[in-house]
Formats: C-alpha cells, sequence, structure tokens
C-alpha cells in the first residue's frame, strides 16, 4: 500500500475513532472500517427480518380476534410492524446493501432473524402476551439503540420505540381484560405466559461469555448495553407488572436479591435457542415458507413500480 494512501487511511480512522469516543454519530457520507459496516448491515437487518417475520404470528389471529375493535388494534400492530421492517431495510441501504439481496438473505437461511417469532401462537392469550413480552423485551433491546453511533439506525429506532411501546401497553391491556374475565381466560392467560417467558429471556441473545460481537460492538457504540445486562433489566421490568397482573412465571429460582438489588433467576434452555437460530424451531420452517411465498408472489408489484418510476423519469427529462 503505498505511503500517502495509508496515512490517508490513519486519518480517516482517527477521525473514526474520535467521533465514537465523543459520542457523535456515524452517518453513511463518513468513511467507516469495514468491519463497522459489516457489523451494522448484518444486525440492522436481522432486525428488519424479525419485523417482517414478526408480522406473521399475531397475523395469524387477526381473522379470529374476538370483537371488531380487537381485529382494529391487532391489524394497527402488525401494520406498523411492517412500517418498522421499512424503515430498517432503509436504514440498511444507506450503507449501500440492497433490500432485494437482503430479502434472499433470509429466505435462502443466510441472515437470521429473531428466535422468537419460530414459536406457535397456539391461544388468543398469545396475542397479549408477545405484546407485553415479547415488544417489551424487544423496547428494553431497543431504546439504547436510539443511542446507537450510526445515525439513520438511531433515528429509525427513536419512532421504531415509540410504536413499540404502544404496543407493550395494548398487549397488557388485552390480558388484564382477561384476567378480570372467567377462570377459562384467566388459565389462557397463565398457559400462554409459561409458553413465552423463557423464549422472551433468550431474545436478547446467548449469554456474554458465548456472544462473539458484543464487546466490538459496544467499542464501536453500536450497542449500549450487554445482553446479560438487558436481560437483568427485563426481568426487573416484569416481576411487578405480572404481580399486577396475578399471573407468576415459570422460574423456580426466581428471587430477589438484595445485594444486588435485583432478582436471580433460572438460566434459560440454551441448546433449545441454538436449536431455533439454526432452524430448528416449531415454525422456522412455516416463517420462511411464508415469506418466500409473499416475495415471489409481490414480484409483479415491484415490476410495475420499476416500470412506473422509469417511465416518470423519463417524462420529466
Amino acid at each position: 500500500m503505498p505511503r500517502s494512501h495509508a496515512s490517508d487511511i490513519d486519518a480517516l480512522q482517527t477521525l473514526f475513532d474520535d467521533t465514537i469516543v465523543h459520542e457523535q454519530r456515524i452517518e453513511p457520507r463518513d468513511w467507516m472500517p469495514d468491519g463497522y459496516r459489516r457489523t451494522l448491515i448484518r444486525q440492522i437487518a436481522q432486525h428488519a427480518h424479525s419485523e417482517i417475520i414478526g408480522m406473521q404470528p399475531e397475523g395469524n389471529w387477526l381473522t379470529r380476534a374476538p370483537s371488531l375493535r380487537r381485529k382494529a388494534i391487532l391489524m394497527a400492530k402488525v401494520q406498523d410492524e411492517a412500517g418498522h421492517g421499512l424503515y430498517l431495510y432503509s436504514a440498511a441501504e444507506t450503507l449501500g446493501a440492497d433490500r432485494g439481496d437482503l430479502t434472499v438473505k433470509l429466505i435462502e437461511g443466510k441472515q437470521k432473524y429473531s428466535s422468537i417469532f419460530s414459536y406457535p401462537t397456539l391461544t388468543y392469550a398469545d396475542v397479549g402476551t408477545i405484546g407485553w413480552l415479547v415488544d417489551g423485551a424487544a423496547i428494553c433491546n431497543q431504546v439504547p439503540l436510539c443511542r446507537s453511533s450510526f445515525g439513520p439506525y438511531a433515528r429509525a429506532m427513536i419512532r421504531v420505540c415509540k410504536e413499540e411501546s404502544f404496543h407493550q401497553r395494548q398487549g397488557y391491556e388485552l390480558l388484564m381484560t382477561m384476567m378480570r374475565g372467567t377462570d377459562e381466560q384467566r388459565a389462557m392467560v397463565q398457559e400462554s405466559v409459561n409458553r413465552w417467558w423463557w423464549p422472551a429471556l433468550m431474545m436478547f441473545g446467548p449469554p456474554d461469555d458465548e456472544s462473539p460481537n458484543t464487546e466490538q460492538s459496544m467499542k464501536w457504540g453500536i450497542k449500549r448495553h450487554t445482553n446479560d445486562e438487558l436481560r437483568q433489566r427485563f426481568v426487573d421490568m416484569s416481576i411487578p407488572q405480572a404481580e399486577a397482573l396475578g399471573v407468576t412465571f415459570p422460574d423456580p429460582d426466581l428471587t430477589w436479591n438484595e445485594d444486588r438489588k435485583a432478582h436471580d433467576f433460572g438460566e434459560p434452555d440454551w441448546s433449545e435457542f441454538m436449536a431455533v437460530v439454526k432452524g430448528d424451531g416449531a415454525c422456522n420452517v412455516e416463517r420462511i415458507a411464508n415469506r418466500r411465498a409473499a416475495h415471489e408472489g409481490g414480484a409483479w408489484v415491484r415490476e410495475a413500480a420499476t416500470a412506473f418510476a422509469a417511465r416518470e423519469q423519463e417524462a420529466a427529462s
């Protein structure tokens, strides 16, 4: 490498490092290390895929919600998740990624989505539990990302978090309504909470000592807290909410630790987590098959939109 070019790279690296240290934002026009760009594309793409795939578990209940009001709420929430995916794909595109390429990588299993969405929604109470626990975990994970070092990602997360906060509240309200209902409804809520508690804890990723990307992501300011820190925050936040709701979590080790001023809790089944991540979850095949069908079925829409844009550009020139 010529000495002058190497010197230029060193100067750009110094400017990048200074920007990170001073808590400023990296923008798409700025120079960035290749590793920083690759890490962001991987993380943002996984996040976008999770929002899009995440439409399926609750979408399963759109036609079976028990009232027009509940259908309208659920429809709005599912639409919000689609919007979140679009924000995030747009953020990935500012890094040079191609949205179509990212979708193909998801369908071909080369990129992942959140493990939580490979679990089935067996009862209507799951709609409320997903809102309360899954969106609650997402809020814990995503609020710090509003201070991510990459500008487009951080700005997208501000709106996403506002809407996820609403989703969490609607889920809790739904469960509270059911808990004020019949014995069968209360039992349905408790059974749903029992199934979703451990997968919700797994949403934060593997333990810190088994997470290969966390340390570097925190140095770059992409992440602000480790997986275990966020998991602890979620547990401490959820327990008083569960007590108010009148449900329990299926963890015999869950207890208050006065010394730590935090709750101790049991270890999730990480072998189950790894199996789901590798595609062996209950609904992995179904989720990807549905995404593939939607992508292929929507090809004519993309072709029509491209042709329309080309015609408009030609008319304007």
